[in-house]
């Protein structure tokens, strides 16, 4: 079962703006701390037989001598016995080792990677607007479920190897030095020759497998575009153009795979080299000891054999390496995104929300995206428990309102206040916790329709739950959908209208019963029927709290309590609906321009 755990942060967290690349030993480090060290008794245990598996080789090895010595040259009958027992033993203990191990790491593998990716899907949910802005879904996709599968891979890889391959391959040249320690000497000579090439390919490996993540990540966010837009996608005959874009994404992940794959390839193949060296070595100078009768057959067939099974786990040894450097790539990447704070946190010390609905107010609020001006001394003041309306051309900063009270984003000068306290003194959790939000794009998720208006709530009664649904209106239409409330609404909701998705909207928003209430463009999209129903449970769903309506449709706000007309980041009038009719001025003129089309 996996349970929740706070994101683990590391103290000595790499900054990846000032160091991009990072050692091994940093990596491991890293990995260590956040995710294997709570494992530890299970990757001991795992350890151990790792060890018994790989150290049977070597003893297998050491059974040739007396199989060779005793009952194939000496034919001694009892001998066959034993010697056949003890190795039928090797194998059925290699057998149970292999495993229980393979079910340990297996745990401990798919453990890690779950801490993981829910860790970095935590994270990337704490990070502000502005990070989401200038990354795809799709590529956050990818860095979530690509990255981090590729770092689980190194877990068995490095752990078995550690475990298993080591041991064998120093049992095994044990066995081999037991034997004879000049053999063993000619067998490693070609040793050093593999250092230079293997750090070569190393540092191949990991810049190639850098870009084929970043490939990825560039494929999945063509994925997301193309599947999010796949109605213009079809109504602007657009199939080829994106089937051709992302043909030569294919490409080029083809060709990047196929250069890391030969990085990859190149220390195995170099040990097989080496094998093949050791052994003609090995062969030319202890043949010569066997013929002249200075060493035995058994003898020879020990070292030998232990010779040969030493090979392969020295294959998958230098195996591991590519395997890490592969790996160390989406780590860094993990790390990189581990490492990014959010911009906008809760204060030190925060000071209470405040209780009761509270009035809103801006006091000279200025706010720049790069060199573009959204706010302009904007100042304006929303009477509790009221509807204030804000109104304008697109463009005029009515949305940024919502984002500064909500502290999606900052202002550089000036202030909002909520009850009188600044927004920015407030805790984060505590802050949003007093808005409700409708907006004309409802966000509904591919669960059932009760699971999208609960939203995990627990303490939600069926009368409660019953009253909720009345007041926006979904029982109207709950009795066509043919599970009731336990029906599937599909991928955002595309098994419902547009006004069903935002009666579900309003819903949510009743059964949050907070104190503000934020409306944006909530009737944009509908047809006159569905804007009349559901304007008609805004109208319910805004009683007794202080409300901000983002509306281009003024028939809307007719009624509102105030109306805020905006312009360049400027309030520059407010009022009733019939004062600023009577002013004859910015209201009035979007007013008849509405009216007369």
């Amino acid at each position: 079962m996996i349970t929740k755990r706070p994101l683990r942060r590391l103290p000595d967290m790499v900054d990846p703006d000032t160091t991009p690349d990072h050692s091994s030993r940093t990596l491991l480090r890293w990995l260590w701390r956040a995710y294997l060290n709570r494992h530890l008794w299970m990757l001991l245990l795992a350890t151990f037989f790792m060890a018994l598996e790989g150290s049977m080789l070597g003893l297998l090895s050491w059974m040739m001598k007396p199989m060779f010595d005793q009952v194939f040259l000496a034919g001694d009958q009892s001998a066959l016995w034993w010697v056949g027992l003890v190795i039928l033993g090797i194998f059925l203990v290699r057998a149970g080792a292999s495993v229980v191990q393979k079910v340990i790491l297996t745990r401990i593998s798919q453990q890690s990677e779950a801490d993981m990716r829910g860790d970095l899907l935590s994270h990337l949910m704490r990070l502000d607007i502005s990070f989401h802005q200038v990354n795809a879904p799709g590529t956050l996709m990818q860095r979530v479920i690509g990255d981090v599968s590729a770092v689980s891979q190194v877990w068995n890889a490095i752990i078995t190897g550690a475990g298993r391959d080591l041991v064998a391959v120093i049992v095994l040249f044990g066995v081999a030095m037991s034997v004879d320690w000049r053999w063993t000497a000619v067998a490693l000579i070609g040793v050093p020759l593999l250092v230079l090439p293997s750090l070569v390919a190393q540092r191949f490996v990991r810049r190639h497998s850098r870009t084929a993540h970043q490939i990825a990540a560039r494929q999945s966010g063509r994925l997301d575009e193309v599947f999010h837009g796949i109605v213009p996608v079809k109504l602007n005959r657009l199939e080829k153009y994106q089937s051709r874009h992302y043909g030569k994404l294919n490409s080029e992940r083809v060709e990047i795979e196929v250069r890391t794959s030969l990085g990859k390839a190149a220390i195995p193949g170099l040990i097989d080299a080496m094998s093949g060296v050791s052994f003609l070595g090995v062969l030319i100078y202890g043949g010569g000891e066997i013929i002249s009768g200075e060493k035995t057959v058994g003898e020879f067939m020990a070292f030998f054999t232990a010779l040969g099974f030493a090979f392969e786990p020295l294959r998958r040894l230098g195996t591991i390496t590519g395997v890490w450097e592969a790996a160390a790539a989406g780590i860094e990447r993990v790390m990189e995104l581990l490492a990014r704070e959010p911009i906008y946190k809760s204060p030190e010390n925060p000071v209470a929300a405040p209780t009761g609905t509270p009035a809103i107010t801006f006091e000279a609020v200025d706010l720049s995206y790069g060199d573009a001006e959204v706010l302009r001394a904007t100042s304006f003041t929303a009477k509790a428990g009221k509807t204030t309306a804000l109104v304008g051309p697109s463009g005029a900063g009515k949305s940024t309102i919502f984002n500064v009270l909500t502290r999606l984003t900052d202002p550089h000068n000036g202030q909002a206040l909520i009850g009188g306290v600044p927004v920015t003194d407030i805790a984060l959790t505590d802050l949003r916790d007093l808005f409700s939000v409708v907006s004309q794009d409802a966000a509904l998720f591919d669960e059932t329709l009760r699971e999208n208006i609960l939203l995990g709530r627990t303490n939600i009664s069926d009368v409660d739950l019953k009253s909720v649904l009345d007041a926006a209106h979904v029982t109207d239409f709950l009795p066509h959908l043919p599970d009731g409330l336990d029906t599937l609404v599909g991928p955002r909701g595309s098994a419902l209208s547009g006004g069903q998705r935002q009666r579900v909207a309003i819903a949510r928003a009743l059964l949050r019963d907070t104190p503000i209430l934020l409306l944006d463009e909530a009737t944009s999209a509908l047809d006159a029927q569905s804007e009349a129903v559901v304007q008609a449970a805004l109208e319910r769903l805004s009683e007794g709290r202080t409300t901000l309506v983002i509306a281009h449709r003024l028939s809307t706000i007719r009624n509102a309590d105030q109306i805020i007309v905006m312009d360049a980041g400027q309030v520059v009038e407010s009022g009733t609906h019939t004062e600023l009719l009577a002013l004859d001025k910015v209201y009035a003129s979007l007013h008849n321009m509405q009216s007369s089309t």
